[in-house]
């Protein structure tokens, strides 16, 4: 894993992606541990929530990304915690008794927006 050696993480942007990732992996590993007991295991990754920590976000010295992240997604606004809410009722419920070792992005589409958008870097 030469990619988490010093130097190699540039920013705290990259060091959050990469952390992002290292709890997706680690819980699609834990599903397994976790199904011999008969226990499910499942993440939530949110994106922009609308909390008091974000709205200071917002006003802060990196509300304009933000805000430019919001409306450049495909669903054009922040999330509720009523929303992250709801998907941890479906994932804890028996109506996601099926789900397990899954990791739920919900972030409006700013990921795909990244990835495939308008946010999306541009190559030479």
């Amino acid at each position: 894993m030469d990619f988490l050696q010093p130097g190699q993480v540039k920013d705290s942007l990259h060091a959050y992606q990469l952390s992002k990732r290292g709890n997706s992996l680690s819980v699609m590993a834990e599903a397994v541990n976790w199904g011999k007991r008969g226990a499910r295991i499942n993440a939530i990754s949110p994106g922009i929530i609308i909390t008091p920590l974000a709205k200071d976000e917002l006003s802060g010295p990196r509300g304009e990304g933000y805000r430019k992240m919001i409306a450049i997604s495909p669903a054009g606004r922040a999330g509720t915690p009523d929303e992250v809410g709801a998907v941890g009722e479906l994932l804890m419920g028996p109506h996601g008794a099926f789900i397990t070792g899954s990791d739920f992005l919900m972030d409006g589409g700013v990921t795909a927006a990244y990835w495939y958008g308008e946010l999306a870097p541009k190559t030479e």
